[in-house]
């Protein structure tokens, strides 16, 4: 089964990132189950990736991160002499993991202990695109234009004061209006 999702994309602008990384989910319909890993939220901006790669040294290991994808992938270069093996139950084959990673998300350090692999990742948001108070400026009606601010000027604080020549009634009416009723 495939989806377009051409549809969705239409009226988006920015969104090129997402299509891709669905397009990508749809096509992975066969994906590999070795070697197994956890995917941990270790905090509000942090997550801890572990994967269980018993049987691989820390130089067998290479992380790559590459258009917003963590590769993560194992060789073991020289085998260890075991004699005549009976049962192979920890698997050494090669492996090679992809990770697709969100903007402004970055891997921070990985270490290997019992056997674990563990990588972690932080998500950083860029000063740009966090949250700013804008402070509000009491507002000047003379002397102020959008995207302009005037230095202030003795008459800018002077008190509002009515003008005396205008009329505080309403004119009188010469004609009557007739009822509409």
């Amino acid at each position: 089964m495939t989806y377009d999702f051409a549809p969705l994309f239409r009226t988006a602008i920015g969104f090129d990132r997402l299509a891709q990384v669905m397009d990508t989910a749809a096509r992975n319909t066969g994906t590999p189950s070795y070697p197994p890993y956890d995917i941990a939220k270790t905090g509000s901006d942090s997550y801890a990736l572990t994967m269980a790669v018993a049987g691989f040294a820390p130089d067998d290991i290479e992380l790559l991160v590459q258009d917003n994808t963590l590769v993560v992938s194992g060789r073991v270069i020289t085998p260890q002499d075991e004699g005549e093996v009976l049962h192979r139950g920890i698997a050494r084959r090669a492996f090679e993991r992809r990770f697709a990673l969100a903007d402004h998300v970055e891997v921070t350090g990985a270490d290997m202990n019992n056997g674990l692999l563990r990588i972690s990742v932080r998500q950083i948001v860029p000063e740009a695109l966090k949250p700013r108070r804008i402070p509000v400026n009491a507002g000047q009606t003379e002397g102020h234009s959008m995207g302009r601010v005037s230095a202030p000027s003795h008459q800018d604080h002077v008190p509002f004061a009515p003008n005396p020549t205008l009329a505080t009634s309403a004119p009188p009416h010469s004609q009557s209006v007739p009822n509409a009723a």
